[in-house]
């Protein structure tokens, strides 16, 4: 599985960190982020990432910034992606159990980097479980398309 990486100049810190970690997984990593700590706008990350996603180049993807916030909102505006931003490990498992999500965001200054590996590894390795959470995708899917509930 290859997986997405885009981090903006704050989350730039955690690039190797995290790849590095991805490849001890057993996972291929795509760096699509910031060359360096100097200032930058996290939407352009955020936008490699889910195009990365949604052509099927990358399976995941994971965003950092500083708090995962921003990014989120920028990859959630991308048609068919389901972002989250996390900051523990049991919203990372539900997130993927419940809600089918497809990117990941965490911040950097908000978790610490050994936190950031293990929701990585557990967003990662957790499955969605579909039955009774379809429904619900595909409502946010219909919303997705500007179509009333």
């Amino acid at each position: 599985m290859t997986i997405a990486l885009g981090y903006d100049h704050v989350g730039f810190i955690y690039k190797d960190g995290i790849s590095d970690y991805l490849r001890e997984l057993g996972y291929t990593v795509k760096q699509l982020g910031a060359d360096s700590t100097d200032r930058t706008d996290y939407p352009l990350y955020a936008e490699k990432v889910c195009r990365a996603v949604i052509s099927g180049e990358c399976q995941k993807g994971i965003l950092i910034c500083g708090t995962g916030i921003g990014m989120s909102i920028a990859a959630n505006k991308i048609h068919g992606i389901r972002a989250v931003a996390c900051s523990d490990p049991y919203s990372a498992v539900l997130s993927r159990q419940h809600n089918n999500t497809n990117i990941l965001t965490f911040g950097s200054r908000v978790v610490g980097i050994e936190l950031a590996k293990l929701i990585v590894k557990l967003w990662l390795e957790s499955e969605y479980e579909g039955g009774r959470h379809q429904k619900r995708i595909d409502m946010i899917t219909k919303l997705e398309n500007g179509e009333t509930l």
